[in-house]
């Protein structure tokens, strides 16, 4: 939404309003954490973060492209690849991706959520929301130290909390119902979206 009112509000206004969200969901189901997991991914989350800002001198209409069309590419590829267990190579991956990506464009879930489109709905969710928290607050320390970002842009965030609160408390009333199927469903079609907004919105 912070998008469409104003490009110049991402990324920081997107990594802010979700650092408490993430930080419910990583706390609310703790004890399905992957530990390990998180571990790899946010050791190369971290690593890649600085790369993030060498994306903002590629032009907005080609960066959006590539990112949106790797991750339409990556989702339906995922549609006909066979089951697998994530191992430590697929994990360094999502996280050097993430690490660029999100830190340039505020975009960065995908890549985790199709790593894990294969564990158990509470593990993915908990996991995922685990390493963005950790991803989240490097990139914003990055963005402020080197004048990216600017106080102001928290208020935007600030604005949007009420309504990702609302959201997480409605989250509880059905994330109980949504097996493992759905829940890939939902994640590639997630992906899917992903990568068609940042085309068509470059």
């Amino acid at each position: 939404m912070a998008g469409f009112v104003s490009p110049d509000l991402l990324p920081v206004v997107v990594l802010a309003a979700m650092i408490p969200l993430n930080a419910h969901v990583a706390w609310q189901e703790r004890a399905s954490l992957d530990l390990r997991g998180a571990g790899w991914v946010s050791a190369a989350r971290l690593a890649a973060t600085p790369g993030g800002l060498l994306l903002w001198a590629i032009p907005d209409r080609s960066l959006g492209l590539f990112v949106g069309g790797a991750t339409l590419l990556a989702a339906l590829v995922s549609l006909a690849a066979p089951k697998f267990t994530p191992g430590r190579a697929a994990y360094l991956a999502a996280g050097v991706v993430t690490g660029l990506t999100e830190t340039a464009t505020g975009v960065g879930g995908p890549p985790l959520a199709l790593v894990y489109q294969h564990r158990p709905p509470a593990e993915l969710r908990s996991t995922v929301a685990l390493c963005f928290l950790v991803g989240e607050v490097a990139s914003l320390g990055l963005l402020f130290a080197t004048g990216q970002g600017e106080p102001g842009q928290l208020g935007w965030a600030a604005m949007l909390l009420p309504a990702l609160a609302l959201g997480a408390w409605l989250s509880r009333l059905v994330h109980h119902r949504i097996d493992a199927g759905r829940m890939r469903f939902f994640v590639l079609a997630f992906a899917v979206v992903s990568g068609v907004i940042l085309i068509i919105g470059t």
